[in-house]
């Protein structure tokens, strides 16, 4: 690859425009390196709200940006359209698709995390996990399409099987496609369909734990499954799914005809482990050192989901906060390093609570001693998603779609457009 005058400078190579690779990027700016900025899509996304793109309250374009817009300011930073394949840790190269060679004084890994089928990737085609808006755009797709089946079919039991819809985890975003699915089933769609009656979709979530939102408070639980019970939504815990075909989905040894399944109820880190040749834990992140560089290798941070880093005995999770924490925290060192400074102690993670919303004014929040739930916690929830989204433009696309939502009881992006791609329609 054609080095840039910019290369003389201290290289800085980032592979991920996530959370953790952003913040860094921010974070260096003015530290006098040329940093290049890798990922395999051109865009920047806002992975807390992707449900609501997939249960059709927001459009793809208000919680993704262009990552050449939002870095348009920064003659530092080159940004690469690319697939990374690999580390040269010896020769300090990154490894592109294409053959390239990208090299560098520093590395960071942001790449994030991609579904965990455990041992049954062969589901994945019928049970599309939630990653990325290309996930978000196919459970649209297939929800929508899954109410018109039913309303063109004559077929009885047909007809039940396309207006079954199961979610797979019980986990924050398990819950949150459950709640919304239920809101656009019992209140956007009756008056829009004459054969079919849309609030009789019966809509499973499946926990093999024995409770939802077990990283919340007991009693934040127990209000989101009833919560979630009222809203019409089967809540199905201690029981494990062990099949999954685009005609059922078999829950312990029952199986249930079911046209949509969607899966919420694992992920895997990306393959940053295997490129390094480094430690993993389980679920195949990064064991780093306190300061989130690889062990025997300062060169190289691992941030985000791809990392397992531990404070006080326990591991940081994998939310937004705290890879951007981490994304700060690895700039400040990084600069620290380009200054002959001081490197900062080892990176502490700043709880900033649990949120979930669980519909139209239901939501939990649990900040430790501070527990909330109901209508009050759902505008603390909405305040902090649109707080942080980036860009006033989106901030102001984003809470006047929720309040014409609010106010008009209505989805605004229930458009079907793109071909299938996983399966067959």
């Amino acid at each position: 690859m054609t080095q840039s005058p910019a290369a003389a400078k201290h290289r800085v190579v980032v592979v991920g425009a996530g959370f953790a690779g952003l913040y860094l990027v921010q974070g260096l700016k003015g530290a006098g390196c040329a940093i290049t900025l890798i990922d395999q899509r051109n865009h920047h996304l806002f992975q807390p709200l992707l449900y609501q793109v997939a249960t059709t309250l927001l459009s793809t374009s208000e919680i993704a940006w262009p990552i050449r817009r939002v870095l348009r300011d920064r003659p530092d930073v080159e940004t690469l359209l690319a697939r990374v394949t690999g580390i040269d840790r010896a020769g300090g190269q990154v490894l592109l698709e294409t053959g390239d060679r990208v090299p560098f004084d520093t590395l960071v890994l942001a790449t994030g995390a991609r579904h965990a089928y455990f041992g049954h990737d062969e589901w994945e085609a019928d049970a599309p996990g939630l990653k990325t808006l290309e996930d978000a755009t196919t459970i649209r797709r297939r929800l929508l399409l899954a109410f018109e089946r039913a309303e063109l079919t004559l077929d009885a039991a047909e007809r039940d099987a396309n207006l079954t819809f199961a979610i797979i985890g019980g986990g924050p975003t398990g819950v949150e496609l459950a709640g919304i699915l239920a809101d656009l089933a019992h209140r956007v769609l009756p008056r829009e369909f004459r054969r079919i009656d849309t609030r009789t979709a019966r809509i499973m979530l499946i926990e093999a734990g024995p409770r939802v939102l077990p990283v919340f408070a007991q009693s934040l639980s127990d209000y989101a499954a009833a919560a979630l019970q009222r809203r019409g939504v089967q809540v199905l815990t201690g029981r494990p799914v062990t099949a999954i075909s685009d005609r059922q989905v078999t829950i312990g040894d029952e199986a249930v005809p079911c046209r949509t399944v969607i899966w919420a109820a694992g992920v895997q880190a990306s393959p940053a482990a295997e490129w390094l040749g480094a430690e993993a834990d389980r679920a195949g992140r990064v064991m780093v050192d306190a300061d989130l560089t690889l062990p025997g290798d300062p060169r190289i941070f691992v941030l985000g989901d791809t990392a397992h880093v531990e404070v006080d005995g326990k591991p940081v999770p994998g939310l937004a906060p705290a890879a951007k924490q981490q994304g700060q925290y690895a700039a400040a060192a990084i600069r620290a390093r380009l200054a002959g400074k001081p490197a900062p102690g080892p990176f502490r993670y700043a709880h900033q609570g649990n949120l979930a919303t669980i519909g139209r004014n239901a939501a939990v929040i649990d900040f430790g001693r501070i527990r909330l739930t109901g209508w009050l916690a759902w505008w603390i929830w909405g305040v902090a998603h649109v707080y942080f989204l980036i860009g006033v433009r989106s901030r102001l696309a984003v809470a006047i779609n929720w309040l014409w939502s609010f106010l008009s009881r209505q989805n605004p992006a229930r458009l079907i457009t793109q071909k299938e791609t996983a399966r067959r329609d």
